[in-house]
């Protein structure tokens, strides 16, 4: 299973591919695999920049806790796009994201998956009664039926970031028609209280909940 940071912060409109090209020349230029780092998927979802992390190995338990190769000089580069989100920022770890749930389903998984990324406003304090809304809809049948594969949550002050791994194939089919399911009708009912759209005027159904990829990259060995 592949372990995950989530990096939330505000993003200029309409600078995705000024951003996409800074981190696709250095992860060209370095080798962030060194580090543990095996992959990277850069996203956007109106004025946010959601940068997702993967490592083999959770850095807390394999010791490569550095920061990515030339962060620095990244930092540098995407700072008149790319600026701290949270209102308490003091320093970079104050952009990650803290997980408060994860579930996969037992066995192997899947070998062919897709990651969606979800994305809206939480109320604060919320997570626990998030956690539990999915923790009862995870222990019954709709992760089965929608095949879903792995399901990450974090917050970070008042933003909602939900990580959606399902196998592909099913992935595909069920993207635009999942919500007919009565029980998944019933999760966003019971997540009402607690999680709103991030931009409520410009919502019309989940599909504008969804953060939009600008930049993946996978290490090669």
């Amino acid at each position: 299973m592949v372990f995950r940071n989530v990096i939330v912060c505000h993003m200029v409109p309409g600078s995705d591919k000024i951003v996409g090209d800074v981190f696709g020349h250095y992860d060209r230029a370095t080798r962030p695999q060194d580090l543990g780092v095996i992959g990277r998927i850069l996203l956007s979802h109106h004025d946010l920049y959601i940068h997702v992390i993967e490592r083999e190995q959770d850095p807390r338990i394999s010791g490569q806790t550095r920061g990515l190769p030339a962060f620095q000089k990244i930092a540098e580069a995407i700072g008149p796009y790319v600026t701290p989100y949270p209102r308490y920022w003091k320093n970079p770890s104050d952009s990650v994201a803290k997980e408060f749930y994860h579930w996969a389903p037992e066995g192997e998984p899947p070998a062919e998956t897709a990651l969606t990324v979800i994305v809206g406003r939480i109320k604060p304090g919320a997570e626990p009664d998030v956690a539990r809304v999915f923790g009862e809809s995870d222990a019954g049948s709709l992760p089965t039926e929608l095949g879903v594969t792995g399901r990450w949550l974090y917050s970070i002050d008042d933003v909602y970031v939900h990580l959606l791994e399902q196998k592909a194939p099913v992935a595909e089919a069920t993207r635009n028609n999942h919500g007919a399911k009565p029980l998944f009708a019933k999760v966003m009912q019971d997540l009402a209280p607690y999680i709103s759209p991030y931009r409520p005027e410009e919502w019309h159904g989940p599909q504008d909940s969804l953060a939009t990829v600008f930049y993946r990259w996978r290490a090669e060995d």
